[in-house]
């Protein structure tokens, strides 16, 4: 399996640059990682899958080796940059995971050429399945620089299926300082204003699953059987619009399992991306069901 990484510079729709790392050998698969995080937490996923695609990562804008973002945030610069990697690299294949899941979604509804579209815990709204009354409480403390008590509010809201969210909030807050003392969660830290601003635009987008259902990509939407409740209703209410789209819940996972990559989930994507013309949800019989479920075992 090939390991070694290549980094390109790849000129961006408004001049700015993207910096590509990839990795791996075989068809190219886009990976638009989720908010509160960089690409290092892709890597592991991107190795597991090398030696069956060629996997390329990028910082979204704001981040790490990524250009300034525009304000105020519209994600549509996110739309643009994901646009111009693929007529760059030819690739036809996305991940999308949780705020990247939004954004991938997004430009297939525009038609941008993605043929496969694999989400893993989506940040979409669909008929606020996902409640986010929490979000004007985690601003407020953001904004006042009180960045472990926006963190624990945070956390709170969307690990719903979490023990830790059930804690008093003072005990919350106290694990997020702890928290905030490792390199990921200074990483996350620094970057929550950002998540907040993507978190309010996916907020802003809540409404029948009906608006998505322009999308032609063949789509894998799945999600984790130890995650939030709300997203297998979610994924569900999706697939049920979407011509070419199915569900898949994954065992022994949580909204870090694209992180973690266990073999598992790994060869369930590679499945879905391999499978050939025909044999995937677009159409016709085959262990990909088009709006199906199975569980991985």
């Amino acid at each position: 399996m090939d390991q070694n990484w290549t980094v390109q510079r790849v000129p961006a729709a408004d001049g700015a640059e993207i910096v590509l790392h990839s990795v791996g050998i075989g068809p190219g698969v886009i990976v638009v990682h989720g908010g509160g995080v960089t690409i290092e937490m892709y890597r592991r996923l991107a190795v597991r899958l090398a030696d069956r695609f060629t996997v390329h990562l990028y910082n979204r804008r704001g981040r790490a080796d990524a250009a300034a973002r525009a304000e105020p945030y519209d994600g549509e610069q996110d739309i643009d940059d994901l646009a111009t990697l693929l007529a760059f690299t030819g690739a036809r294949n996305v991940i999308g995971h949780s705020g990247g899941g939004f954004i991938a979604l997004r430009a297939a509804a525009r038609r941008l050429p993605i043929d496969r579209l694999a989400l893993y815990d989506p940040a979409v709204q669909v008929n606020s399945l996902g409640s986010y009354r929490w979000l004007p409480a985690a601003r407020q403390a953001a904004d006042a620089g009180d960045i472990p008590r926006a963190m624990a509010i945070v956390g709170a809201g969307v690990h719903t299926e979490s023990a830790t969210s059930r804690l008093p909030l003072a005990l919350r807050i106290a694990i997020c300082k702890i928290f905030l003392r490792t390199p990921i969660g200074r990483t996350m830290g620094e970057l929550l204003p950002t998540t907040l601003d993507e978190t309010a635009l996916i907020h802003r987008f809540d409404g029948p699953p009906e608006q998505w259902a322009g999308v032609e990509a063949e789509v894998l939407l799945a999600c984790g059987a130890n995650g939030p409740d709300y997203w297998p209703p979610t994924n569900a209410a999706l697939a049920s619009v979407m011509p070419h789209a199915r569900t898949l819940v994954v065992p022994r996972a949580n909204h870090d399992a694209l992180n973690r990559a266990p073999q598992h989930l790994v060869d369930a994507l590679a499945e879905f991306f391999l499978a050939p013309p025909g044999r995937g949800p677009r159409g016709g019989s085959s262990s990909i069901r088009s709006r199906g479920e199975r569980d991985v075992e």
